[in-house]
Order: structure tokens, then C-alpha cells, then sequence
């Protein structure tokens, strides 16, 4: 509203284009001179660091939710409590070791242990295991593989003890989730040309009919979304699915790219990051890369299902994040990564085509 009076006011005094013009002026002013600046503090990573310390916070959040997540997880670690991250990724680790084509007789002698202490752990907990039914089976058949294939080792005999302890307590396991051959998968039935129509079909939508979309349809494309490849398969990441009007009101204006079609999101998914999943800052972009893998699969689930979508950005801005985290009740090693808008489609809706890239632009091969 203020701002609407003052624009009208340098209009009558006829001084609008002369402040455009001098708002221009500073604009330029101000990027040449911020290049020069940064240009000082870009040439090592001491300075850099320098630069994000005392000239910008912009990364204050990124650090500290890094930070947060790695406590997290050396936390649950040191006081021995149950960690099923660290499992998963132990039980991943002999996974591969096992499907080695040149398999070494003697591996994992740095985590076999703990992984069984925190098998037992979980075991202990029964009905409160985070693990599912599924997840023991797959963690008991890749310990039974990977002790029938070595031996002969202090650690390895120690370790092999205690996990048939574990099983004379809490009984046999039937062997259904271990490494076999490719070939020996069954085959999905889809050919290269239905899989690229799949994805001419999909567009990005962001008119629907203002209905929720049934908790089966959505069960069914996370059950695709669940079978998106992610690092040491440790899946770090929520779909967290909204489509209650009043608590969409809260949260279709916090992405951006919302603006003149915010209110007719009927269903949205707040993909959410969990950076206690790891141990070192090296992994900190994980939650990024297995989520949106995880995503994808998701979307063109959707597509199959009669169901549109559309992927919302989400800026690193430090007002739209607390308010998130706030609506979310997020902890604070937990980072909302995007949004992605869902419904049945108006047929009346109008949809960008969205050209994209000629493809020797984006392929580059062996340089």
C-alpha cells in the first residue's frame, strides 16, 4: 500500500523515471564493485571461508544443520544406542562385498561388529524396532551369506558367535534377500519407447481439480518412489503429504514459484532431508542427490496413475526455512529440500511445453 502512494507521488511530480534511472545506476555500481571484492576473496579456500564468516551468513544454516546431523549421529554411536542408519549402511557394505565377482575371503573386519551389536539391538527392541519385518530378514540373510564365506579370522569368529547367539534366541530366518545374478531378475515388460513416451507425457502441471488424490493412489507411487537407488541404500529423506485445505493455506506460499496458482494445490509433499544419516560433511549433499532420485521415480509414478504434478522450488532463504521448520516441526539436523504440487488434472488447464536442450549440449563423452 505504501509503496503504491509513493509511486503514484513521483509519478505526479513526474520524477519516476529519473529514480529508475539512478536505481540502475546503483545497481551497476554495486555489482561491479561486488565483483572486485569477491574476486579478493575467491582465489583459496582460507579466504572463502574468510568472505562466508565476516561478510555473508549464507551458508549459516547449511553448517549448521551439517554439524547437527554429525553430533546426531556420533551421539547415538558413542552411547551405544540403536542406530538403524549405520546398520543399514553395514548391511549394504556386505551386500556388495558379497556380490564381488573377485570376493576376498576376509573384508569388513573394521565394522563386522558393531553391525551385530546393532542387530542385537534392534532385535531387542521387538515391536518398537524402527526396522520392519522386511529389513531384519534382508540384515539376518547378508549376516548368514557373509559368515558361510569367511572364516579364519579372531574378529570375524568373535562376531559369527554372538550373531548365532542372536539367532538361537529369536529363531530362523527364511533366506529370500540376497545377491543373485542379473539375469536372474525378473523383467518389468517395459520397452525404451513406452518409457520415453512416459516422459514426454509428463509435464509440469499446476492447474487440477481441487480434490484430494486417495491415500492408495499415493501409497502406490512412494512404493516406486522406495525403489529409487540411494548412497549405502540408507534413504535419508520424507515425503511428508499434505492436503488438508486449512493446513494447506500454511504451505503452498512458502516455495517458490507458487505465485498465481498457490491456491488450487489441492496436494503437496515436503520432500524432507535427514543429515543424521551420516558421519562426515563429505556426504552432506547426499540428502539432496538420493531425494530427488527418489523424487523422479515418484513423479512419473504419478503420471501412470492419472496423477499431475509439479516440482516447486525451494530457495536457501532464512525466513521460509524457520517458518518450515516451524510447520513441520522439523529437528535441526532435518532440512526441507522441495515441494512437489500433485492432483488430477484440469482438463481446462493450460501446459508450458518447456523445450528442452539439444542433446549434444548436455552429452559430452570422454572429455
Amino acid at each position: 500500500m505504501i509503496r503504491k502512494i509513493v509511486r503514484n507521488i513521483l509519478k505526479f511530480l513526474k520524477l519516476e523515471q529519473t529514480i529508475q534511472s539512478l536505481y540502475l545506476g546503483y545497481l551497476r555500481f554495486k555489482l561491479s564493485a561486488g565483483l572486485k571484492f569477491m574476486s579478493l576473496f575467491a582465489w583459496s579456500g582460507f579466504l572463502s571461508s574468510a568472505y562466508y564468516t565476516f561478510f555473508s551468513r549464507k551458508f549459516d544454516r547449511e553448517h549448521r544443520s551439517v554439524m547437527k546431523g554429525m553430533l546426531q549421529n556420533f551421539k547415538a554411536s558413542k552411547e551405544g544406542k540403536l542406530y538403524s542408519y549405520q546398520l543399514i549402511r553395514y548391511v549394504h557394505a556386505l551386500e556388495k562385498g558379497l556380490s564381488m565377482k573377485k570376493r576376498r575371503d576376509v573384508f569388513a573386519l573394521d565394522y563386522i561388529q558393531e553391525a551385530i551389536s546393532i542387530y542385537g539391538n534392534i532385535l531387542s527392541m521387538g515391536d518398537r524396532s524402527p526396522f520392519s519385518r522386511d529389513q531384519l530378514t534382508w540384515a539376518d540373510n547378508i549376516f548368514t551369506a557373509y559368515f558361510e564365506v569367511t572364516s579364519g579370522h579372531e574378529i570375524i569368529d568373535k562376531a559369527k558367535a554372538k550373531f548365532i547367539n542372536l539367532k538361537e534366541v529369536y529363531g530362523e530366518t527364511p533366506k529370500v534377500y540376497v545377491p543373485r545374478m542379473k539375469s536372474e531378475l525378473e523383467a518389468s515388460g517395459v520397452n525404451y519407447e513406452q518409457f520415453l513416451s512416459l516422459t514426454h507425457q509428463r509435464r509440469s502441471v499446476r492447474w487440477y481439480r481441487f480434490e484430494k488424490v486417495p491415500d492408495e493412489i499415493i501409497d502406490k507411487a512412494l512404493e516406486a518412489a522406495n525403489q529409487s537407488p540411494s548412497a549405502c541404500n540408507r534413504q535419508p529423506f520424507q515425503f511428508r503429504i499434505f492436503n488438508d485445505p486449512e493446513r494447506l493455506k500454511s504451505l503452498v506460499y512458502l516455495p517458490s514459484g507458487t505465485k498465481g496458482f498457490a491456491e488450487n494445490i489441492p496436494n503437496l509433499v515436503i520432500v524432507v532431508g535427514d543429515l543424521s544419516a551420516y558421519r562426515y560433511e563429505h556426504d552432506r549433499h547426499a540428502i539432496y542427490i538420493d531425494a530427488s532420485l527418489a523424487a523422479m521415480s515418484f513423479i512419473l509414478a504419478l503420471e501412470t496413475l492419472g496423477i499431475s504434478s509439479c516440482p516447486l522450488n525451494w530457495p536457501d532463504l532464512k525466513i521460509r526455512e524457520k517458518k518450515m521448520a516451524r510447520e513441520l516441526t522439523l529437528k535441526s539436523w532435518e532440512r526441507p529440500l522441495f515441494c512437489i504440487s500433485f492432483g488430477y488434472p484440469d482438463p481446462q488447464g493450460m501446459v508450458p511445453h518447456s523445450v528442452k536442450k539439444p542433446l549434444e549440449t548436455i552429452r559430452r563423452i570422454n572429455s
